[in-house]
């Protein structure tokens, strides 16, 4: 093993912030994984009879207005959560990466128009462009992973641009650009690997605020569409219900917080992992 990944390593077991937001993102991926497995229930199984039963040793966090075992439907709906999480970042930071590159190395007008163009989606605020672009698309969970693709696109862009202008200064980047290595070749191989740090971080950030996005998607009806589970429907599904039967409104509201502190927690503690001028 490299010192240097020894280094890192160490510092990253001193760190409570990454522990404890390593800890609960793998709870939170175990639920999203083997939640059919360990939901007691069908998350679309009905038993009117039963409806809003108090959480009990029959259902561990009590039923809905359906009377479907909320546990069930929190475990199934995990999945969604985790599936927009990582792939709207996914679109965004592939897509925003490059489009960063290639205005902050290779700068004028190409710089003006991909930066010209986040700054107009940067203007929107992130669920009322996402509604505007599922009002487009239609709802449903592929529409939504798109939406929010588009939406985090400048976040991504906008770092990788600053970073990029900063690293091409470099006196190892203009070493390579003399000897004649071609422009692909020097932000693929000298300036990406040296701006990743920044990129990690704002990833993890980027998850937790596309888990909080979809929730509220699917608050509105935009999301993952009934009978199927999200942690957004659940909430929707409770709303109007809260005053006399809490109980199927605080499980998701739960749910959604910790996975959205386990990803925050992750990436403070990574950036202080990362971060050389930190002891």
């Amino acid at each position: 093993m490299s010192s240097q990944y020894l280094r890192l390593r160490y510092r990253a077991m001193r760190s409570p912030q990454f522990i404890a937001g390593g800890i609960l993102i793998l709870l939170f991926v175990l639920a999203a994984v083997l939640g059919p497995m360990l939901s007691p229930y069908s998350p679309t199984r009905q038993q009117i009879s039963k409806r809003y039963a108090f959480p009990s040793l029959e259902f561990l966090m009590g039923t809905d207005n359906f009377g479907r075992d909320i546990m069930s439907r929190i475990l199934h709906g995990s999945m969604a959560s985790l599936q927009v999480g990582i792939m709207s970042v996914a679109i965004s930071l592939v897509i925003g990466v490059i489009l960063g590159l290639i205005a902050g190395y290779w700068g004028g007008w190409l710089d003006t128009v991909v930066m010209g163009m986040m700054d107009v989606l940067f203007a929107f605020p992130a669920v009322l462009l996402a509604i505007a672009i599922l009002a487009v698309f239609g709802p449903g969970l592929s529409n939504v992973i798109l939406a929010i693709g588009i939406v985090n696109l400048p976040v991504f862009a906008r770092l990788t641009r600053g970073s990029t202008l900063a690293a091409k200064n470099l006196l190892y980047v203009e070493a390579s650009r003399s000897l004649g290595v071609s422009p692909i070749r020097v932000t693929l191989r000298h300036i990406l690997p040296n701006i990743l740090a920044p990129l990690i971080v704002q990833t993890s950030l980027t998850i937790a605020a596309a888990i909080l996005t979809e929730a509220a998607l699917s608050y509105l009806g935009l999301g993952v569409q009934e009978p199927s589970p999200s942690w957004g429907n659940i909430l929707s599904a409770a709303y109007g219900f809260m005053q006399n039967n809490p109980w199927p409104s605080v499980f998701p509201g739960v749910a959604i917080g910790l996975a959205v502190l386990g990803f925050n927690l992750l990436g403070d503690g990574l950036r202080d992992v990362l971060d050389p001028t930190t002891r």
